[in-house]
């Protein structure tokens, strides 16, 4: 299997080439030559299979025999050591759990499969390859988590002073080892500019080999299939008809509904998407009106999906065709304000007795909205109500707990480097070698 380059789908790559560098060195995406589609016995008789088994069937299917058959097997196996419920909320709308993973994310699976693969390839020639990643809570806790003491690998987070709770920050600033932890004096976007000129320095990768951490990294995103092939096969465990399912999902930067699609070309019977938006709406904009309009980041409180320019659009169109109509055929969308997720957060408390954190009850919300009569829909789930612990309370004013996973963190002992915002220090200090 090889891997074309979007902004020149004549140009290929490895799977381990891709793996390792990211993105293409003109800034363009990697994405399969073509997507295999399963053999329809397998997705009939997913029920009777574990989430491990299904997982591994369909990475073996899409790699073609880039990993070693065995090796692949260990890697799925240590990547998905935990479950991904899929929650029945009412008659036809389910709440799909990614959040039970050691940093309670749904980026725990994509970033501990990246983190096995990466030190796969990496060791195998006996280099190092140093990941990049900003963040404002959940993906720098599961990227450093997901390559945690994984030879070969170093990892570098940088994040805004300020800019997360103790928590979150806990998550990746208590791990050391080959994890290091950058606070910025400066904002998440000056952190993402920095990340941004070191991939963009050619006198600096030629000293050191780095990759990106963001879903735009083929290895975070093809995992993200597995969990779609999860949520059919625990419906069909309960004889439910799958010819009208709906996937409701946060939007940020596409890489789940990227993935969702890709596993749709796999043969899995999924109907439509509906893509949930926040006040940050560029994507569902475009479905509404077939211009897409990057803008600035504007904070809400789905902080996740905070995203100004969805970095996995290029995916999207090529998916599609770029076809427009293509796309806004299986493609629906929808953007709430603040309060419309709050009130989604409350309602679904009061009414259901179910505990979501703004993004889950954004694409709850969604279904409930958009579903037709005789759809069922699936929601992403995609973090513990805790971590946003204070959105969640004052939505339902009350307090809820705090799982022990999440607050071990806070016993552990803070490693940072602070580090004024420019390219210059980050710059310094990857060619340190700290």
């Amino acid at each position: 299997m090889r891997y074309y380059n979007t902004n020149n789908p004549t140009q290929f790559a490895t799977l381990e080439q891709a793996v390792m560098q990211g993105r293409a060195s003109d800034g363009g995406l990697f994405m399969p030559e073509h997507i295999p589609q399963l053999p329809q016995a397998f997705i009939n008789n997913m029920s009777m299979m574990t989430l491990q088994e299904i997982s591994y069937a369909v990475a073996n299917f899409a790699l073609q025999g880039a990993v070693d058959s065995e090796k692949l097997k260990e890697i799925i196996d240590d990547t998905l050591s935990f479950d991904i419920p899929l929650v029945q909320v009412d008659d036809n709308r389910f709440s799909l759990e990614l959040y039970h993973g050691p940093t309670m994310s749904s980026k725990d699976v994509g970033a501990r499969f990246m983190g096995r693969l990466l030190s796969y390839f990496a060791t195998k020639h006996g280099q190092e390859v140093t990941v990049l990643v900003a963040t404002t809570g959940n993906s720098g806790g599961a990227v450093a988590n997901g390559c945690y003491n994984r030879p070969g690998v170093r990892v570098v987070v940088l994040y805004p002073q300020d800019g997360l709770d103790n928590l979150q920050e806990a998550q990746f600033t208590t791990l050391d080892g080959n994890v290091t932890a950058i606070e910025v004096n400066g904002s998440l976007e000056d952190c993402r500019n920095m990340i941004m000129e070191a991939f963009a320095d050619e006198d600096l990768k030629n000293s050191i080999s780095l990759t990106s951490a963001r879903s735009v990294n083929i290895a975070r995103l093809l995992p993200q299939m597995f969990y779609y092939f999860y949520a059919v096969a625990q419906l069909q465990r309960q004889g439910r008809e799958l010819d009208r399912l709906v996937i409701s999902l946060p939007c940020g930067n596409l890489g789940n509904l990227t993935a969702g699609v890709m596993a749709k070309r796999m043969g899995l019977p999924l109907k439509r998407f509906i893509a949930a938006d926040n006040a940050n709406d560029v994507f569902t904009r475009y479905l509404r009106t077939g211009k897409f309009e990057p803008r600035g980041m504007v904070q809400t409180l789905a902080k996740a999906i905070d995203v100004g320019n969805p970095r996995n659009f290029p995916r999207i169109l090529d998916l599609f065709g770029g076809s427009y109509e293509a796309i806004t055929r299986e493609v629906t969308g929808v953007s709430m304000s603040d309060s419309e997720i709050h009130d989604a957060m409350r309602l679904l408390w009061r009414d259901r007795r179910y505990l979501a954190d703004p993004h889950g009850a954004l694409a709850l919300e969604a279904l409930r909205r958009l579903l037709h009569p005789g759809e069922t829909g699936v929601a992403l789930a995609t973090a513990h109500p805790a971590k946003y612990i204070d959105a969640v309370e004052d939505a339902l004013e009350q307090s809820i707990p705090v799982p022990n996973a999440m607050l071990q963190y806070l016993r552990g002992t803070r490693n940072v480097v602070s580090m004024n915002s420019g390219y210059a220090s980050l710059r310094r200090f990857l060619l340190s070698g700290k």
